[in-house]
């Protein structure tokens, strides 16, 4: 067993997976101060957001299982940046970004995870089922590669009736070893359905290393297979998103087709919970861990702003400090909202407008 654990496996990302490499500050050279400012803020949010989550967990208030994307929010913010509330996007069991860099409202997500009829799911779905259609964001589930084939149903629905919207699948490296997710692919491209599948490439599923898993630690090979436009990008810069998303989201909407956009990352906590789990697999380590984290999509955009000018530390600090205290009252409310009432039970169940 061990001998086959140790045969060497087709690298393709090269340096994208070196968690030695990246760890310069952005590139921001023409780009929007303001935009990136912007950007910035929002994972500053999104993380902290999710670090508050995580202490609630560890301390035992919140009971139900959170799959928390600490140190991936760039992919999210970047790609939320070209979608509309008339989009549809959907997410998968680790999808708190993606609800929130889409204008998911706070409040309503802790309230969720406390199980409190305020919540985004009235309180019946917990972090892994969480809806915010008003914004776009068409919901999560559990099930590795469920949203999937949805997202694509939703895209074939966007083309039917002329929609210039498109439907958007986040999903991680597991999924793409799931049978529908080569189905969806198929489809979306014999259609050339407005479409963006997203692979937030983190290098692991659950408790295992992708070179344990795959013959490539690249996903991005499944889109060439399907002829597919297709980006790989390092998932922990912001631009580097942005500009991808921007591309095949465009792309998409002017009837071009479906994108794929691999986006390589890495989560520092474990695979569930709020704990920085190391025993994730063969290589993942508690040096590989720190490592990684000098690829900080956060520090990497600050201290790229900081040394232009657009952003100086006492307003990181000031803009932390203000985003803690909204996440304060956020979580007080929804420690005193009420619970779901039993009678309540079977509501929410079917689409009441379909019956």
């Amino acid at each position: 067993m061990e001998a086959i654990l140790e045969k060497p496996k087709n690298k393709q990302l090269g340096d994208l997976s070196d968690s030695e490499m990246f760890r310069h500050n952005l590139s921001i050279n023409a780009q929007d101060m303001n935009k990136l400012c912007s950007q910035l803020e929002k994972m500053i949010f999104i993380r902290a957001v999710e670090e508050s989550i995580a202490e609630l967990v560890r301390d035992g208030e919140i009971k139900c299982p959170c799959h928390l994307s600490v140190g991936q929010e760039a992919i999210a913010v970047g790609i939320a940046q070209h979608l509309n509330s008339s989009d549809r996007a959907f997410g998968n069991h680790r999808s708190h970004s993606h609800f929130l860099a889409m204008g998911g409202d706070m409040e309503s997500l802790f309230a969720e995870v406390f199980g409190k009829e305020t919540g985004c799911s009235k309180g019946r779905g917990g972090s892994m089922h969480i809806y915010a259609g008003e914004v776009g964001f068409h919901g999560s589930v559990p099930i590795v590669a469920g949203t999937i084939p949805v997202a694509v149903g939703a895209a074939l629905s966007a083309k039917l009736s002329g929609s210039n919207a498109v439907g958007v699948a986040f999903f991680g490296d597991g999924a793409c070893e799931e049978g529908i997710v080569h189905e969806s692919l198929n489809f979306a491209s014999i259609m050339k359905l407005p479409m963006l599948f997203v692979v937030e490439n983190n290098l692991f599923s659950s408790h295992l290393d992708i070179c344990l898993r795959q013959p490539s630690d690249s996903t991005a090979r499944f889109a060439v297979a399907h002829e597919m436009e297709s980006r790989v990008v390092d998932g922990n810069d912001v631009v580097a998103v942005d500009k991808a998303a921007a591309e095949l989201i465009e792309r998409a909407r002017a009837g071009h087709g479906p994108g794929f956009l691999e986006a390589i990352t890495y989560r520092w906590l474990g695979h569930v919970g709020g704990n920085s789990d190391i025993d994730v697999g063969v290589r993942r380590s508690q040096s590989e861990l720190e490592s990684w984290k000098k690829r900080d999509p956060i520090s990497r955009l600050y201290k790229a702003l900081e040394e232009k000018g657009g952003y100086t530390k006492s307003k990181f600090q000031d803009f932390e400090k203000a985003t803690q205290n909204l996440i304060k009252i956020a979580i007080e409310k929804a420690r005193n909202a009420p619970w779901p009432k039993a009678e309540t039970l079977c509501e929410h169940t079917y689409d009441e407008k379909v019956i």
